[in-house]
């Protein structure tokens, strides 16, 4: 199901087509994780628990084989170490295009702090979408991305996913 959830997520981003890099790390004061899930975010009814793993090396999270299905023969893929957590980008050896996502465990609050953030005017884009394989999810940018809105599916409560770049020259 973990896998399902990451691949579903790369599958979402590289529908949404080319444009220059998107990113999304929300911030917010949102309210202790005691109090989760809050500002009106959908509980996750089946939360994954065991991240760990992933959290360490979001590339082992979804085999190179299905990344391939989605976008091509993968050139090569890196670990970036991100403020809010680690990420897996890979690049594609028949096209200039990256797709790069991982969990973000740097924000305890999940995606109530989405729903924090635009519940005080702070995002320019916010659109819950359908659950994706039971988990929910949104559409959401700051503004000035450029490539359009970014993808966050929560695993938990505490825990998100988020394709957070797509590029192609």
């Amino acid at each position: 199901m973990k896998r399902f959830l990451l691949l579903a997520a790369a599958v979402s981003l590289l529908a949404g087509g080319c444009g220059t890099e998107v990113t999304g790390t929300a911030t917010t004061s949102a309210p202790p994780s005691a109090r989760l899930p809050s500002d009106g975010a959908p509980a996750v009814s089946n939360p994954i628990s065991a991240t760990a793993a992933f959290e360490a090396d979001p590339c082992s999270a979804i085999p190179t084989a299905e990344i391939e299905a989605i976008g091509g023969k993968v050139k090569n893929s890196r670990l970036d170490d991100l403020t809010m957590g680690k990420a897996c980008a890979w690049v594609f050896q028949e096209t200039p295009s990256t797709m790069s996502g991982g969990l973000v465990a740097g924000n305890k609050d999940g995606l109530s702090s989405l729903y924090a953030q635009n519940a005080r005017g702070g995002l320019t884009t916010f659109k819950p979408v359908a659950p994706i394989n039971g988990y929910p999810a949104v559409l959401y940018a700051n503004g000035g991305e450029g490539g359009g809105p970014a993808r966050w599916l929560s695993a938990s409560a505490t825990i998100s996913f988020t394709p957070l770049s797509h590029s192609c020259p």
